[in-house]
């Protein structure tokens, strides 16, 4: 008598199991990144099942950008545990993916192209191993504003062509805003070329570069060296040097000069020099208050430094404010236009996608997408036109477009607008002080 056996099979796939090696749970999943483990595991439960799946439904359900779900693939190619197969070689986005044997590929008899897979310890592209999403938001973050347009392809550029690292072209951006109060990718892009120009690679040696050639820096360390002190000036110290190159407006020589006094003396010291500095001042403006301002000819007080910089912060912030009114006006009475400027972004960050991918078609791709982003920067004027909108209507009116009122121009120099700037925050400081 003959008996059959049979084990009925779950149609389920989530009723079904998924046979998961202990080699890699062993010896690659607790080296590798929590999100590529997840994009691994999904992908093997469906190939596991002979179940249909492709990378844009694995970056859905897992609540993952599509570009990171491409990482993960390349990563584990790297270390051949998968392998990829390209219908068309030429299309780097669309691949079928095969699951490696980890145990024959450890301990079995590996053939010339999986030893070379496992060899491939680097990944081929540079820019796989870069969190392009993470470093994107923290420029947005630094900015306050989104990425758009060529922005993120031109970011993208500097890590090829400069070899800058992520981290460095986000210290660029801090920098450039925060200090040079300029956040336009064609002036922070020259900075972080002037940076790698120079095999400057990390964060600390960007730190040590800017500190030695800042200036007031400089000046502090002269002074010092002068003083025959072989340290580093205390805040106390710095706040007495900087009224003297600030407010006082002496000059180096004048204020070594003053520095050559104390060398009748025991105990030569800062408070010393700032003494004979300060009657030096007040000697010359026999009308100031102190040794902190002179009077001019209208009864006001003379401004300094600190207050055109002020006055440039002011009047920039007060651009930029109007030009988010704007915006928001328009966005109201034309939602269209919101969607436009969405779409453009949306562009921008596909872009960056086929940078990463390496894709052999990639200049190609580009040139698509750049004319679909001008036509709809052509559509957009249209309708601002359309109901009577100026086509600039939504940007930045500076006062001045050269340094967008920031007072120094791409080349770092002061702007030709500065002596005109003077003029007004003079005006501006004197009625502050009346009301």
């Amino acid at each position: 008598m003959q008996n059959n056996f049979i084990k009925k099979k779950a149609s389920e796939l989530y009723l079904l199991d998924t046979n998961v090696e202990n080699v890699f749970i062993s010896e690659y999943m607790a080296g590798a990144p929590a999100e590529y483990v997840k994009v691994y595991l999904f992908a093997l439960m469906y190939a596991d099942a002979g179940h249909y799946m492709d990378n844009e439904t694995i970056a859905k359900q897992l609540s993952m950008a599509a570009e990171d779900v491409l990482k993960a693939w390349s990563y584990w190619e790297a270390l051949g545990v998968i392998e990829k197969h390209f219908d068309d070689p030429k299309d780097k986005f669309n691949y079928d993916v095969e699951f490696i044997n980890l145990k024959e590929l450890l301990y079995g008899k590996q053939t010339k192209k999986t030893t070379k897979n496992k060899s491939g310890a680097d990944l081929p592209n540079k820019l796989m191993n870069i969190d392009v999403k993470d470093m994107y938001c923290s420029i947005e973050k630094i900015v306050g504003r989104l990425l758009g347009g060529n922005e993120p392809i031109a970011i993208l550029s500097w890590i090829e062509e400069f070899g800058a690292e992520p981290d460095v072209i986000v210290y660029a951006y801090s920098y450039c805003k925060n200090t040079r109060k300029k956040d336009s990718a064609n002036y922070v892009g020259t900075i972080v070329k002037e940076w790698t120009e120079k095999n400057l690679r990390t964060k600390e040696e960007i730190e040590a570069y800017l500190q030695e050639i800042d200036n007031r820096h400089y000046l502090y360390k002269r002074v010092m060296k002068a003083l025959g002190f072989n340290r580093n000036a205390t805040e106390q110290e710095k706040h007495l040097m900087d009224s003297w190159f600030g407010e006082m407006g002496y000059k180096l020589d004048r204020v070594l000069e003053a520095c050559g006094k104390t060398s009748g003396i025991s105990n030569p010291n800062i408070n010393y020099v700032h003494k004979i500095l300060k009657n030096w001042y007040q000697e010359s403006n026999p009308g100031a208050a102190g040794a902190n301002h002179s009077d001019n000819s209208g009864g006001g007080k003379a401004v300094n430094m600190t207050t055109v910089l002020r006055y440039y912060d002011m009047i920039r912030e007060k651009a930029e404010a109007e030009a988010a009114d704007r915006r928001q006006g328009v966005y109201d009475q034309l939602p269209e236009i919101k969607k436009i400027d969405e779409e453009v972004r949306d562009l921008g960050m596909k872009l960056s996608r086929i940078m990463v991918s390496g894709a052999d078609n990639a200049k190609e791709q580009l040139e698509r997408f750049r004319i679909k982003i001008d036509a709809l920067g052509e559509e957009k004027a249209f309708k601002l036109t359309e109901n009577n909108f100026p086509v600039d209507y939504m940007e930045i009116r500076y006062k001045c477009t050269k340094c967008k009122d920031t007072g120094t121009n791409d080349m770092g120099e002061r702007c030709s607008c500065f002596n005109e700037r003077l003029s007004e925050a003079e005006i501006w400081q004197n009625s502050s002080k009346k009301i």
